[in-house]
């Protein structure tokens, strides 16, 4: 279970394929979600979720991004998905989340060399097929 999750943690704004990830663990699929969710207490894309979430608020109170950029760089394929997943989490849409955090420390990262540290402007180019 451990490199599955170690797995997830490293690869978490690709998109999941749960499949290999159980495989890894050496499990089927439903025995690995059900044996995760014993674990952790989360379903594995509960658990992927989250840890996108999560990276999303530093991105939202670090980067000059727009809040579909920042959807997609964490790993979500629908700006409606990544807004409901994140109010679910935060309380808050995020643009009230990036208006409440920033402006309560340094300047805002550049968008530019926010996406270049976050692996180039790949995830852009494979954003423009067809979702």
């Amino acid at each position: 279970m451990r490199l599955a999750k170690d797995a997830m943690d490293r690869d978490w704004a690709g998109p999941l394929d749960l499949d290999a990830v159980a495989r890894e663990a050496g499990y089927s699929r439903y025995h690995f979600i059900r044996l995760f969710r014993a674990a952790y207490g989360q379903t594995p894309g509960q658990y992927l979720s989250r840890r996108r979430i999560e990276r999303a608020e530093d991105l939202l109170r670090t980067a000059d991004l727009s809040v579909t950029e920042i959807c997609t760089l964490v790993g979500f394929s629908s700006l409606g998905t990544f807004s409901s997943s994140f109010r679910r989490h935060t309380g808050l849409a995020p643009s009230e989340y990036r208006a409440r955090h920033v402006g309560r420390g340094s300047a805002l990262v550049p968008g530019c060399y926010a996406l270049l540290w976050h692996g180039g402007f790949t995830a852009f180019r494979n954003s423009g097929e067809a979702d």
